[in-house]
């Protein structure tokens, strides 16, 4: 079952080469946006629910064996109607199946094709093994994030793999796709996680290079040491999020917590004085709980929030209000972002079991019947 084309990419056609992780995640954002996203898995999956089920949202999926030449020679058939591929292998791997962009872009020369790798399609590393931690690590991101007295703390898979992978894959086969409907001429898109992750490193870089930053993890205004930006924990264990940086967002925080006279905070950037309004600040909201925190600045210009989980996440008023989160499918799921005024998008339909639209989406691209079985009894599609 699939969804109304609807959003700002809807009649655009994409086919992704069945994936983990970050392919994925920009196969859905290009569905979420209205693309019309054909997913390509292994026979071997065939019958069985989505390994991911909210990242394979809103597809077709097709059970083919690229590895075979026949499975090989069905895929291009598809590309041949396709606007834009999604990948995620190793450098070289399309290539040796046949599918890699020269094969494709000869029989399509308007085609898109993303590239999503951790290393990038050259470079000593291109043909290593690696993960979102390996690919932050070597772009400057993850010895910056953490204590001061403390090691390296991961950031969930966000900043490599989602924020520096897919979204990046996402933004390149969008601009790339503007590219071919003015020019005729499709091209490759070559998103990097390590480059992704270093450009979004683009505004440290900047006060780094003022003398504003320092290399030393916990010393800096937005990575805990500054007292005003950081959590505190609450009586009962939950925490705070304080972000007053402004002036007039500072004064009101401390006066919530009762400490507007208290010389100690007279100046918010004396950098000196920093170890010592952290620690006071943490014995006062170790104080009361973090509901009761809540309450307190609740009305407030003062950028101070609770810290909530997945579940208080999606149930918190502002975002139940703008439905950021879908909850009435038995889970929670993030909803389509950003969101477009004049095309908005559907609402994302639940992953496909596999192979679900084999027939279909074949018979679609002109495959007779003897065609199909054929294929069905070589194995090559399920």
């Amino acid at each position: 079952m699939t969804s109304t084309p609807a959003g700002p990419l809807a009649g655009l056609r994409v086919i992704e080469l069945g994936g983990i992780g970050p392919g994925p995640f920009c196969g859905m954002i290009l569905a979420d946006l209205g693309a019309e996203v054909v997913r390509i898995d292994r026979p071997a999956d065939a019958g069985r629910p989505a390994m991911f089920p909210i990242l394979q949202r809103g597809r077709r999926s097709v059970a083919l064996d690229l590895k075979s030449p026949a499975g090989a020679r069905t895929a291009l058939r598809l590309i041949d109607t396709a606007d834009a591929v999604v990948e995620g292998f190793r450098p070289g791997v399309t290539e040796r199946l046949g599918l890699g962009p020269d094969d494709c872009l000869t029989r399509n020369p308007r085609l898109v094709y993303g590239r999503m790798t951790g290393w990038g399609q050259d470079g000593p590393l291109a043909e290593s093994p690696g993960h979102d931690i390996n690919y932050i690590a070597i772009s400057g991101a993850l010895e910056a994030i953490g204590h001061a007295d403390g090691d390296p703390v991961l950031p969930l898979n966000l900043v490599g793999d989602m924020g520096g992978g897919g979204l990046l894959l996402a933004l390149g086969i969008a601009a790339a796709l503007v590219s071919a409907r003015n020019t005729g001429r499709g091209q490759v898109v070559d998103a990097a996680m390590t480059d992704g992750t270093a450009i979004q490193l683009a505004l440290i870089h900047g006060l780094v290079a003022q003398g504003r930053w320092t290399d030393r993890r916990g010393a800096n205004l937005f990575d805990g040491a500054a007292p005003f930006y950081r959590t505190y924990r609450c009586a009962g264990g939950r925490h705070m999020a304080v972000g007053c940086v402004e002036p007039q967002f500072y004064a009101t925080t401390l006066a919530v917590l009762g400490l507007a006279d208290d010389p100690l905070f007279a100046e918010q950037y004396d950098t000196g004085a920093w170890p010592a309004m952290s620690a006071r600040l943490a014995e006062v909201f170790a104080g009361r709980t973090r509901e009761e925190w809540t309450e307190a600045f609740d009305g407030t210009e003062s950028c101070v929030t609770p810290v909530l989980n997945f579940t208080e996440a999606a149930a918190h008023p502002h975002n139940a209000a703008r439905g950021t989160y879908i909850t009435d499918t038995g889970f929670i799921a993030p909803g389509p972002a950003p969101r477009f005024l004049g095309t908005p998008s559907a609402p994302p339909v639940a992953a496909p079991v596999t192979g679900a639209h084999t027939r279909e989406v074949l018979e679609a691209a002109g495959l007779a019947g003897s065609e199909l079985a054929e294929l069905t009894d070589q194995g090559v599609i399920a």
